[in-house]
């Protein structure tokens, strides 16, 4: 495998100041150097460029296909920008100095904050939060270390907030309080891990089946668990190939299946059909005692229960766990999830630590506490009722967006279902920093969350549409085609617009 080599040497534009004024820092006691600038900010330049490796190697170690590996633009290196940790001088206490250099940092990051927010599309967070009435509990270490539903001796917890919360999702999926069992994760990736790791103890010798545009960290389980892995197929639409999935499962007879089903993909945002997954695995001579089927819904897992017509994901069908983010769709200002599971299964991992006064059976020790707070808070805030209205804004302004490139001629698919734009890489990698657009091969996309409004939308849609016309303004460059990424019929390539 091939490493992947970042350029250390960039420099961010318009950093020279706040380099000086952290090495003042450093080597002497002028903390407010006059050439640092609190309100200025700071800009990021084009990262550098590396090889990719072929997700075979990710998942078997090695020995993938020099065809797929591609180059592959890589964040800058944060040492170039990174604020140094200084030792205090003797008389800062008396002076200040140090106390007024901490805030003008802070003061900057925060000016940061403020602007890189307001160009933000490419990822799966909703931005529009305030929790405010939530201030008063941050002076407090809450840690709900140990099992959700037994009490530690650490009584600085929240598990009456976070029993609460499971108990809603536990409504939404369709599963009695004395069924499941689950804790509040600290991300996504999380979730996957154990719901992987619960279908691994409960099926020692099964495979792993997960379609090739699962989230990286469903790999990233089975190489940590030491799990044979099968990557599916899939459709132009992203989501699982179950003819596909029926050959690999017919050549694995002999072993239990443990199935990793995607409630929206990362790229396309494409939800696998559960029903047609579930009547595969049967038609395969699969009973419900051999396969263990994990749903990762970390962001369309709490849209699709009020999209109408939706395919449902609950409990009373074979599934063994469910699993969404709460940073995402929910709008918390912290990475966190949800993990739910049938008790049934949890037991095949949990243990009693008498150090804790508690059980065993989630992946991390300590769990922040704050992280159910703002759940539950927003959770009845808004409600069934509030979810389901801005899941119908998402879709209506992830139409808006795609209609719309397609009458200014750029390559676009929206898959049903979904609130997750697909659409040409704009040629400018810094277009892209500045959008924080998320990127593969000649894909892009938007995520349209309930904080992206139609005004930021046709923003970001005057400045693409003017870039692509300096990009393409010599007639020998092309936009690309994406044909084989979404399908010719919503490709806008030279090509295929001269077919249709």
């Amino acid at each position: 495998m091939e490493a992947v080599i970042v350029d250390s040497n960039r420099t961010m534009v318009g950093t020279s100041a706040i380099m000086e004024s952290i090495s003042s820092a450093v080597n002497g006691k002028e903390m407010t150097d006059v050439r640092f600038d609190p309100t200025a900010v700071v800009s990021e330049p084009v990262p550098a460029v590396a090889q990719s490796d072929d997700v075979d190697d990710l998942v078997n170690g090695g020995g993938g296909n020099e065809e797929e590996k591609r180059e592959i633009v890589l964040g800058r290196n944060i040492h170039t920008s990174s604020f140094s940790v200084t030792e205090p001088d003797i008389d800062d206490d008396s002076t200040g100095d140090k106390e007024a250099y901490m805030a003008s940092i802070l003061a900057r990051y925060r000016k940061t904050l403020t602007d890189r927010t307001k160009f933000h599309l490419g990822y799966p967070y909703n931005l529009d939060f305030d929790y405010g009435a939530l201030t008063q509990l941050q002076h407090f270490s809450i840690n709900n270390l140990g099992d959700p539903f037994i009490e530690s001796n650490y009584g600085v917890h929240s598990r009456q907030f976070e029993v609460g919360v499971l108990d809603w999702f536990a409504r939404l999926w369709d599963i009695e309080k004395d069924e499941y069992w689950g804790y509040i994760t600290n991300c996504g990736t999380e979730g996957n891990l154990h719901g992987i790791l619960v279908g691994r103890e409960v099926f020692p010798e099964g495979i792993l089946y997960a379609s090739k545009e699962s989230h990286y960290s469903v790999f990233k389980a089975a190489r940590m668990y030491r799990m044979e892995c099968e990557k599916v197929d899939t459709l132009l639409t992203g989501e699982i190939d179950c003819a596909d999935f029926k050959v690999k499962l017919l050549a694995n007879k002999d072993k239990p299946a443990i199935i990793n089903v995607n409630i929206g993909t990362t790229v396309k945002g494409a939800v696998d059909d559960l029903d047609l997954v579930i009547k595969t695995l049967q038609d395969c001579g699969f009973s419900h005692d051999r396969f263990y089927i994990h749903c990762d819904g970390a962001l369309f897992g709490l849209m699709m229960p009020f999209v109408k017509r939706a395919p449902k994901v609950t409990f009373k069908k074979p599934i063994g766990s469910v699993s969404v983010s709460g940073h995402k769709f929910v709008g918390c200002p912290m990475p966190c999830g949800v993990q739910l599971t049938r008790l049934e299964h949890v037991n095949a991992l949990a243990s009693n630590v008498e150090y804790l006064a508690s059980r065993d059976a989630t992946i991390m020790g300590s769990r922040n506490g704050h992280a159910p707070l703002f759940l539950w808070y927003t959770l009845n805030r808004k409600g069934y009722k509030g979810f389901q209205k801005e899941v119908q804004k998402c879709l209506r302004n992830a139409h808006y967006l795609k209609d719309r490139l397609i009458g200014a001629g750029i390559s676009a698919m929206l898959n049903e279902l979904s609130s997750t734009v697909v659409f040409e890489r704009p040629k400018d990698e810094e277009f892209v920093r500045k959008w924080q657009l998320a990127c593969e091969r000649n894909m892009a996309h938007v995520v349209v969350m309930p904080s992206v409004t139609v005004d930021k939308l046709d923003h970001f849609l005057d400045e693409l549409v003017e870039g692509r016309s300096m990009w393409y303004k010599d007639e020998n460059v092309k936009p690309p085609c994406l044909a084989s990424d979404i399908g010719s019929v919503n490709c806008c390539c030279p090509q295929h617009r001269m077919i249709s």
